[in-house]
């Protein structure tokens, strides 16, 4: 059913999954003690209903059969890996480990939406160090 889907569906599909996964994450501080699964499919869901154009698109008959919820449970699975298996980019790694030194931090990443997390994070720790 899923492979029915207009490219342009599978794309936000697979985009509000990204987003919603990226920004959980973020609100648990990256901490997988604090993962679950199940909060994070609230998230997405109150995501795609809020955000997603994609939802409004895939036929209801579709939306409300088994076949369909197990393929989103398998892309779901397939972003989620995808997502934290994409190394950080090299100009990340400078860009933090310089503002780690600045701070005398010492957070770690294992992946690039993990290093961008902790990029905002340090960016906003140095404008707190800057205010008079």
């Amino acid at each position: 059913m899923y492979k029915q889907l207009s490219s342009g569906v599978k794309i936000s599909i697979t985009r509000s999954i990204s987003i919603a996964f990226e920004q959980y994450l973020a609100s648990i501080g990256w901490d997988e003690d604090r993962f679950s699964m199940e909060e994070f499919m609230k998230r997405w869901q109150q995501y795609f209903l809020e955000n997603a154009a994609w939802f409004e698109k895939v036929p209801q008959d579709i939306l409300l059969s088994p076949e369909f919820h197990e393929e989103i449970a398998h892309k779901i699975d397939e972003v989620i890996a995808k997502i934290l298996n994409e190394k950080p980019t090299k100009k990340q790694i400078e860009t933090i480990e310089k503002m780690q030194k600045q701070l005398g931090t010492n957070y770690t990443y294992g992946c690039k939406a993990e290093a961008h997390y902790v990029e905002q994070l340090l960016k906003e720790q140095l404008k707190e160090k800057e205010r008079p």
